[in-house]
């Protein structure tokens, strides 16, 4: 099965090799007919401890690595 892959803008980078990651997504609302933003957070392992706050990066879905960490920085 392929691993999904987001893009998003890192958020926090205060945990030790952790990013949070904000992804957004945009759709049409079906009754609106408007275009509708949606964002979600992630938190994705990043091995080299180097990307910063407002960096744009790719992940990719993982095996569990915490609770919370699923995914893992990939550019």
């Amino acid at each position: 099965m392929p691993k999904r892959v987001l893009q998003g803008v890192v958020v926090s980078d205060k945990n030790e090799k952790t990013i949070v990651v904000q992804v957004e997504r945009r759709f049409i609302d079906r009754l609106l007919k408007k275009i509708v933003r949606r964002s979600k957070k992630y938190h994705a392992h990043d091995e080299s401890n180097n990307r910063k706050v407002g960096d744009v990066v790719r992940i990719r879905e993982c095996r569990p690595l915490s609770k919370l960490k699923k995914w893992e920085v990939i550019e």
